[in-house]
Parts: structure tokens; C-alpha cells; sequence
């Protein structure tokens, strides 16, 4: 058992909450929050910084370097190569106030092997969930990381696989993607029938499932199929333009309370300045998945070119604006909504007694300015301390 160490004087947002508790002091022992108010004597000084519960990044790739921007360049990459970059990434992940992440997607299961050691303690990094290798179709999005799939029956084959290599969830790739030749982000890679097969022989393995959806057709056989998390969610059409939203599909979403993971990066900036017609259109497509009652979680698609891991809190402020969302709704969407569309709220996302001790400190009043979570004080990672 380690030692308690308490902090005083500072706000609290404990994650849910529309403003600060009144309580100013908290302490931790042994990894968790264990006690909020009534901090002993010793406790250390913290006027000024503000605490929140450590950020969730719900779409990562940990074995994806986001300095290499041709595919063929990521995948002459060895296993090696991989394993020696990816320490650096968690840990600049922590520094940056991201004490959770899920990883969807990668070939040979590297990520998982980092996911074991963080929780070892070998190496510094956040709390990861992995899906391993994802379910795509021939040729199908990112077929070269080895899940590419004729139909539903060899599909359970890849969730097997999953299963025995001991990943956290399962990832499809409903539609084709970005970076992938001969795949189209705006048409479906499976049939409704197929996906209602794969989605059903996830879960019964106790298997969440998050499907990669661009094209409007992917994303509505993905919700009619159970799916948990629709990434990305473009709206689509065949040809990928973006704009083909489908109410039906979004009354079905919030029926189902499906999440939706948008992995809007820091990048995304340059369109507010460049392209109003794409800031609004997305912006409408969020009103109007918000009005019907649809649920977000914050993600960044870390890894992608120029896309870094410690993206998320660069990220926020600009989800704010597509999303139309105040600071206290955009920062649920990185700490308790998050944990909760993963199945982790017992556990994290929220500052509350018992939960793992996943904090941030900050200057200034993030209920009202976003960005001050580009420079946290100081980060605690499962009762560890970073100081930034």
C-alpha cells in the first residue's frame, strides 16, 4: 500500500457535474481517490489549478506513426521498428493529460503487447483497450493488417482469433476508408444481414463492437445491427461526398444508444478558416444528431498522418466548434461519457471516491476555456504522478 498523498485548495469538476464541487481538497492512496474534502495537514498547496478526471481518447492507433504519410512506408515497417516507437507515444500521451485510450485497429497485435506492459508497469503510458486486428472485406480497408474476410462465417474466424490473442473489443470496418487502394469510404464492405451476423457473434462472446463508418449505407447497417460506437460517422454518399444524413437511421441511433465516436482531430482547425461549406454541414449534422438525442465521445484517430497520440486536448476546442457545444459538454465527452461508452465508468472518468486516481491539473477554468488543457500542471495516472 502506498503512502496517501492529498492536494488542497483546488476546483474540482468530478466529470458529470455542470460546475465545480465545493469541496477543495481530494487525496489518493494506493492508485485511487480516497477521499474528497477534508484533506490532513500535509496536504500539498495547489491554489490556482482546477482538477478534472484524466481524458479519454475513444479512436487511437498506437502502432501507426503519424510522421509517415504513405501507406506502403507504414507497412515496410517492422515489428521491431514498431515496438521501439511506441513507448514514446504513451508516455507523451500522459504528459498530455490522456489517461485512457482504445486502440482500434492494428496487424499483429503489437499494441496489445504495450497494453500489458503500461499495466505492468514497465512502461509509462495510459490505460489502453484494444481491438486488434479488425474485421474488413477483401481488399476491403486496411486488409493488410490480416482480418480481410470473404463473409460472415469467416469472420467469426477473426473474432476467435481476436478472442485468443486476449483483446478488449472487437472493430469492423463497415465501410471502406481514406487510405486504402481500391476501397471507397462511401459504400458499405458488408450487407445488413452480414454485419447483424458478425455484431451478434461478437457479443455473445461478451464483446463490444465499434464499427469504422464513413458512407451513410455502412453506417445505418452497423446501428440496425446492434454495433456500440459508430466511428467517424462522415454521412456519406457512394460517391463520398459528405451530406447524405439519414433521420431514420439517427431516431434508431439514440433508440439503440449507440455512440458516436467523430474523430475530429486538432487539424480539423484549418477547415474552420478555409472551409465554411464543410464546418457547415458537419455542424448541422451534429445539431441535429444532438436534437434526436445521439451521444458523443471524443477521438482523435491518433496515428493517421499528422495526427499525433497527445492530439486530444489540441482537439477539444476545435470539437467544441463543429459540434456546437459548451466546454462542459465537449469535456463529458473525453472523461465520463467516455468511460462509460467503453464500459470502464466503474473504474474511471469521473473523480468520485474509489474510482482510479486518473486526474489533470490545470490552470485556469476549463468550464469555460478549453484550451487550457493544452498544458496541464501536472498529470496522475492510476495514483502516479507526471509533472508536466
Amino acid at each position: 500500500m502506498t503512502a496517501a498523498v492529498s492536494y488542497k485548495n483546488i476546483q474540482i469538476w468530478d466529470g458529470e457535474s455542470a460546475a465545480y464541487l465545493l469541496e477543495t481538497s481530494l487525496t489518493i492512496e494506493s492508485g485511487r481517490i480516497t477521499a474528497i474534502g477534508d484533506a490532513n495537514p500535509q496536504a500539498r498547496d495547489c491554489s490556482g489549478l482546477t482538477v478534472i478526471p484524466g481524458l479519454i481518447d475513444s479512436h487511437v492507433h498506437m502502432t501507426l506513426d503519424p510522421a509517415i504519410h504513405d501507406v506502403e512506408k507504414q507497412l515496410a515497417q517492422t515489428d521491431d521498428d514498431i515496438r521501439k516507437k511506441m513507448p514514446d507515444r504513451a508516455f507523451s500521451m500522459i504528459k498530455a493529460g490522456i489517461t485512457c485510450a482504445r486502440d482500434l485497429g492494428g496487424g499483429n497485435w503489437l499494441e496489445l503487447e504495450l497494453r500489458d506492459q503500461i499495466r505492468k508497469g514497465e512502461i509509462k503510458g495510459p490505460r489502453l483497450l484494444c481491438a486488434g486486428r479488425p474485421i474488413t472485406s477483401i481488399e476491403g480497408h486496411c486488409h493488410f493488417w490480416g482480418g480481410a474476410v470473404p463473409g460472415a462465417s469467416e469472420a467469426h474466424h477473426v473474432v476467435d482469433q481476436n478472442r485468443e490473442q486476449g483483446v478488449d473489443l472487437i472493430k469492423i470496418m463497415a465501410t471502406g476508408g481514406m487510405f486504402t487502394a481500391k476501397s471507397h469510404p462511401g459504400r458499405a464492405q458488408f450487407s445488413q444481414d452480414e454485419l447483424t451476423d458478425i455484431i451478434s457473434y461478437a457479443h455473445d462472446q461478451d464483446f463490444a463492437v465499434a464499427a469504422h463508418c464513413h458512407g451513410s449505407e455502412g453506417i445505418a447497417h452497423a446501428v440496425f445491427a446492434g454495433v456500440d460506437t459508430v466511428e467517424h460517422c462522415s454521412w456519406m454518399d457512394t460517391e463520398g461526398r459528405r451530406g447524405e444524413y439519414l433521420h431514420d437511421v439517427v431516431l434508431e441511433m439514440a433508440s439503440r444508444d449507440t455512440w458516436v465516436s467523430p474523430t475530429v482531430n486538432g487539424n480539423w482547425a484549418r477547415f474552420i478558416q478555409f472551409n465554411a461549406a464543410h464546418l457547415g454541414i458537419v455542424r448541422q449534422q451534429f445539431r441535429e444528431m444532438k436534437a434526436a438525442g445521439v451521444q458523443f465521445i471524443a477521438s482523435t484517430d491518433a496515428g493517421i498522418p499528422n495526427v499525433r497520440h497527445d492530439d486530444l486536448p489540441r482537439a477539444l476546442p476545435v470539437f467544441a466548434r463543429y459540434a456546437d457545444m459548451q466546454p462542459v459538454d465537449v469535456l463529458r465527452t473525453a472523461t465520463s461519457n467516455a468511460a462509460r461508452a467503453l464500459n470502464i465508468h466503474s473504474e474511471t472518468g469521473t473523480v468520485k471516491v474509489g474510482r482510479s486516481a486518473d486526474l489533470v491539473f490545470v490552470e485556469g477554468d476549463p468550464l469555460k476555456d478549453l484550451e487550457v488543457l493544452q498544458k496541464p500542471a501536472c498529470v496522475v495516472a492510476r495514483g502516479i504522478e507526471f509533472e508536466s
